[in-house]
């Protein structure tokens, strides 16, 4: 088939890797505009610009997809089928009618489920026990269009948001080229979504990571979990910033300890009272350092019983 890939983060970039291997003709790279990075501020390309510039690929980099004139390169590059992977902007009608196999996007959950922004991170937020890829023919509503085929992906008891990202990544690159063929050879019907079922995975911000300590410690665990690598978790001790990076969740705890309050510190444990349950934290980062194991971390910052971690929102 002759493609036009759209696509933008790391996500995206298994999925051009399959397609080029796979033996697909693809004609072009669209992808978001260079950005300014880091503290020097030093423009970076998009990670499926230089995978793209690896395989000699011709890549756009529109401010606008729906600018008429790129419309009409779209055009004259006379594709069989666009796919869509984590691509960045809103692709207008006027594309999405034009290919012969029309735009096919791939989705990081089992549609309806968790249509947004955040697909990967909420799956491991809300417990969920399995996540997955859908590929879907693409329509002007977001994660709206008809289901084409999935793929199911067990979560680990102790997934990260980081590590399903890598899973459904690989896994999205191994389902498109399953989808191509089926349409290719009209073997497909596509599913139109109910709303029944569905959950909106909003966007992530970093205040979404100011721990609640009167919530349960399962939510804590899994909120910890689910936004490792980004934004993180992190709580207020002693008017720093304390990041957390992985935490069990045990069961019992003191009546008279107040959620956030350390009910117990020695050299090899951390507890820390919730709304239900106890949380022992098992790596952390204090501001401005690396990320520790808790024996490293309490033996730089001792935290005594009866201290309490508390939300950063309410000391700033």
């Amino acid at each position: 088939m002759r493609i036009i890939f759209m696509g933008t983060p790391d996500f995206s970039v298994p999925t051009l890797k399959s397609l080029v291997e796979a033996g697909h003709e693809v004609a072009a790279v669209v992808t978001q505009p260079d950005k300014p990075k880091g503290r020097g501020k030093a423009v970076q390309m998009t990670p499926v610009k230089e995978q793209a510039l690896e395989y000699g690929i011709p890549v756009y980099q529109p401010l606008k997809v729906r600018d008429p004139a790129f419309v009409e390169t779209v055009r004259q590059l006379a594709a069989d089928v666009i796919v869509v992977v984590a691509f960045g902007q809103i692709i207008p009608k006027s594309i999405l009618d034009m290919p012969k196999y029309g735009c096919v996007n791939i989705h990081a959950s089992l549609l309806p489920k968790y249509r947004g922004a955040a697909p990967i991170q909420w799956a491991v937020i809300d417990g969920e026990r399995e996540s997955g890829i859908t590929t879907m023919m693409m329509a002007e509503g977001l994660d709206t269009g008809d289901m084409l085929e999935k793929t199911v992906v067990v979560l680990d008891e102790k997934e990260t948001g980081g590590s399903l990202h890598d899973k459904l990544s690989l896994a999205g690159g191994k389902l498109i080229l399953s989808t191509l063929q089926k349409l290719e050879d009209g073997a497909i019907t596509p599913t139109p979504q109910t709303g029944e079922g569905t959950c909106y995975a909003k966007r992530l911000t970093k205040e979404l990571g100011d721990v609640d300590w009167s919530a349960p410690a399962v939510s804590i665990e899994r909120l910890i979990r689910g936004l490792n690598p980004w934004p993180s978790a992190y709580t207020s001790w002693n008017g720093k910033t304390v990041k957390l990076w992985a935490a069990d969740v045990l069961e019992g705890g003191e009546a008279a300890a107040r959620p956030g309050q350390v009910v117990k510190s020695d050299k090899h444990s951390l507890l820390v009272q919730t709304g239900d349950g106890l949380l022992s934290v098992r790596e952390l980062q204090m501001e401005g350092k690396k990320r520790m194991d808790i024996e490293s971390f309490l033996r730089g910052y001792p935290v005594p019983e009866g201290a309490v971690f508390e939300r950063r929102m309410t000391n700033s």
